[in-house]
């Protein structure tokens, strides 16, 4: 089941730290934790998700904010992989669909180079080979993502089976960190108290987030 809001946070299973000193969440107690969850090939990522996680690192690190960055990968597997995430940290280069909207928005260096740095410390999630697809593992992420599937009528039980058969035949790898937190999507982002406990996770342009880390930071 995927971590819930008020239980300890498990820490993240990253298979390298790419940028910044190994950490996790176990390490960072007594500070809020803000782990920005991307994926190198998502454009909503790189125009809201990371920059407002930028600057919330730029605001409230010496009040005891730690961001982590965490880039994962549930689609494009081609595109979302540990080289393009070090070229990216190392160079600054942005690749696929990142790069093709950036560019539109004119938010690109030359170079196809990011305009802003990513300041804290990033690392890459485990990617694991998803393997034969079995009626188990629909079940599992049915009951991990559809709470209300046991009330669902007949047809909608089927219906909704068969999309995630469908959604599941396409899945070559599963993500840990991801999975294990039950993100809908990227960019998601995961707020942990000081004393290592979940409070909450969001999805997508969230206005509430700073809110919340400024109370949690005042706790």
């Amino acid at each position: 089941m995927p971590a819930r809001i008020g239980d300890k946070a498990p820490n993240l299973t990253v298979s390298e730290w790419v940028q910044g000193r190994p950490t996790n969440i176990d390490k960072e107690r007594g500070n809020v934790v803000l782990v920005e969850v991307f994926q190198v090939n998502c454009p909503g990522c790189f125009t809201y998700g990371i920059p407002n996680a930028v600057d919330m690192h730029k605001k409230y690190y010496p009040d005891g904010l730690r961001v982590l960055g965490l880039a994962t990968a549930f689609e494009d597997f081609d595109k979302n992989t540990l080289d393009n995430l070090k070229l990216l940290l190392t160079t600054g280069e942005v690749i696929g669909e990142t790069r093709k909207v950036l560019a539109e928005y004119g938010h690109l260096q030359p170079g196809n180079k990011l305009d802003y740095k990513i300041p804290f410390p990033v690392g890459m999630d485990t990617l694991l080979k998803f393997g034969s697809l079995t009626d188990s593992k629909i079940m599992d992420f049915i009951e991990a993502n559809f709470a209300d599937f046991r009330s669902y009528g007949d047809k909608e039980r089927e219906s909704t089976y068969e999309r995630v058969k469908q959604y599941l035949k396409l899945k070559q790898f599963s993500a840990k960190t991801f999975d294990e937190y039950g993100l809908p999507g990227t960019p998601s982002a995961i707020l942990i108290d000081k004393n290592g406990i979940l409070r909450q996770t969001a999805f997508g342009s969230n206005g509430s987030l700073e809110v919340a880390v400024k109370h949690l930071l005042n706790e």
